[in-house]
């Protein structure tokens, strides 16, 4: 609910500040005071488009400010998150200036927002309801909108098209790409064959280059490996008293016979003999790697003519043979991928058919929820269109099979309109006058004021223009049905439609200082009969105002037995 307007230096308005009550709220004035540059500003602190032009003569800089309240279970809660907006209690408050220089800043509750962010805040918060937004009604999404929201179960099953439908389309997009890339699949089978036939045919084995390496590098270095390990084996055990495991056992007999008189080298005897074995291990190992020492040149030169193999498939495939290995089994499942792409093709067409006609049959389930929707809506609004003064319209909205489906379903929607007895009920958006449209736009959100999941502000610009007498008192009622579920800002004309406020704002011109200032003043009982009086009948004689104060007890006398119920 809107429940402060501050404006500055917005067109005529130099500075006003606007309380908003709960129900219905009507501004009144005279023409040109500026009533509309009020609902230009409201529109503009809610994203609505706004240029320097709207800068007051000799200001630097525009400011609107809106306190609304933004209740927890409220729609708009769920926009603030989306945008990060934090919270302040139950109040959103948005502020937006405009510079000279075009400079624009958009805050909400102390948050920068863009002008994105604002149109989908402003959307939840308020439903300005004026020419324009009377030609947005005969929109197909709206239309749509207005169905779906009255039907029972039908949020749920076109959610479960709207699913089956991304996945139907996902498919087909695949089976045109797959097709598209036929005859690069082709070529690319050709070079993934050749690939695989390369690879194969050098029979690789996992760690291979590893150990040609450390094959490599023992052949070519065999004689001087078989040097050192001939000569190591002579100092260890060559049979003479000079190598090392004979004086180690010379030492050994010396400690047995030191022994037999002292036994303090009895640790230095075991330390000893534990260094006997060790080294006898390691001859022993020299001695069995000694006899594979093999130098072979033939050998050697075979090494080397696979290591070259194997480097120039690294150059390609890979930086070793494991690499190599993995690069051959993906090549492999590609070379099957497109072998297989005819059966692919065929499985993707088929899951196509199945999709397709399981979208089918959701739409059909869709059409059918929305016609029982719209002829229940269409009964409703034609009743409600008929007490607007025009007795003898007929008014449906007409949901058929359409030859396609797309996002919305396999059905198209319409509203068929005839204002005259005798005369064909076409396409609204083809037949409807202004003051028609704007009657059936009417009688539209009086069916639907009381969704919780609409904006809580209703703006109504003007809506009486071309009313009078019963017609005139019937819009009032219907305004008033309306404000029962939703807080209503109504600018009008007409006294029968003014007499039903619960708030009654008054707008006004004055000259101040050379300048023209336009004022908003919140009007007590007794001024508000004057101003019903002036509106009714142009005077303010003792006659005039005896019925205003009669229109205003009868709207009030109206208003109670709504609240009653029993209207």
């Amino acid at each position: 609910m809107l429940k402060n307007l501050r404006v500055t230096n917005f067109a005529l308005i130099e500075k006003t500040e606007v309380e908003f009550g709960e129900g219905l709220n009507i501004l009144t004035g005279e023409t040109g005071a500026g009533k509309s540059i009020l609902t230009d500003a409201l529109g503009a602190v809610l994203g609505s488009r706004v240029g320097v032009g709207m800068i007051r003569t000799g200001a630097e800089e525009l400011k609107i400010e809106a306190v609304f309240t933004a209740e927890k279970n409220s729609p708009v809660r769920a926009v603030m998150k989306e945008f990060d907006v934090e919270e302040d209690g139950d109040n959103l408050i948005i502020v937006r200036k405009l510079n000279r220089s075009g400079k624009t800043s958009i805050n909400a509750n102390g948050c920068h927002i863009t002008l994105t962010a604002l149109k989908k805040i402003g959307a939840a918060l308020v439903d300005i309801h004026g020419q324009n937004e009377n030609l947005a009604l005969l929109r197909p999404e709206s239309v749509y909108r207005l169905i779906d929201d009255a039907g029972e179960k039908i949020a749920e099953v076109r959610e479960d098209y709207s699913r089956h439908y991304r996945l139907w389309n996902v498919q087909i997009r695949a089976l045109a790409e797959k097709k598209k890339s036929k005859e690069e699949n082709e070529q690319k089978l050709d070079m993934l064959r050749w690939q695989e036939q390369e690879i194969s045919s050098a029979e690789l084995k996992p760690g291979e280059d590893e150990e040609i390496d450390a094959d490599i590098r023992k052949l070519s270095h065999a004689e001087k490996i078989s040097e050192h390990v001939e000569e190591s084996k002579l100092l260890l055990g060559n049979g003479t008293e000079f190598d090392v495991l004979t004086a180690l056992a010379k030492v050994e007999k010396n400690l047995d016979d030191i022994s037999r008189f002292d036994d303090k080298l009895n640790s230095a005897r075991k330390l000893l003999e534990d260094a006997e074995i060790s080294l006898r291990e390691v001859y022993d190992e020299i001695s069995s790697y000694s006899e594979t020492v093999d130098f072979s040149p033939e050998k050697l030169d075979s090494l080397h003519a696979r290591a070259d193999v194997i480097y120039r498939l690294k150059q390609k495939y890979g930086a070793s043979v494991d690499e190599i290995l993995k690069r051959l089994e993906k090549i492999r499942s590609e070379i099957s991928e497109v072998e297989n792409f005819e059966t692919d093709l065929e499985t993707t067409q088929q899951v196509i058919s199945k999709l397709e006609e399981q979208t089918k049959a959701r739409a059909k389930n869709l059409l059918n929820l929305r016609q029982k929707s719209a002829a229940k809506l269409s009964t409703s609004i034609e009743r409600e269109i008929r007490k607007l003064g025009m007795e003898n319209a007929k008014f449906k909205i007409e949901v058929a099979p359409a030859p396609e489906l797309d996002s919305n379903g396999g059905d198209s929607a319409d509203m068929i309109f005839s204002a005259n007895l005798g005369e064909e009920a076409k396409s609204l958006a083809k037949v409807a006058s202004g003051g028609e449209l704007s009657r059936v736009a009417l009688a539209i959100k009086t069916i639907s004021a009381g969704r919780e999941d609409s904006a809580q502000t209703m703006v109504f610009d003007e809506i009486d223009t071309g009313l009078g007498g019963t017609t005139a008192k019937v819009v009032a009622e219907c305004i008033a049905k309306v404000s029962r579920h939703k807080q209503v800002l109504c600018i009008t004309h007409l006294a029968q439609i003014a007499c039903m406020a619960d708030t009654h704002l008054h707008v006004s011109k004055t000259d101040s200082g050379g300048r023209t200032v336009t004022r908003v003043e919140k009007i007590v009982e007794s001024e508000r009969v004057r101003e019903i009086s002036r509106m009714a009948s142009g005077e303010e004689s003792q006659s005039a105002l005896k019925n205003a104060r009669d229109m205003i007890t009868s709207a009030a006398k109206i208003k109670r037995l709504m609240r009653d119920k029993i209207l």
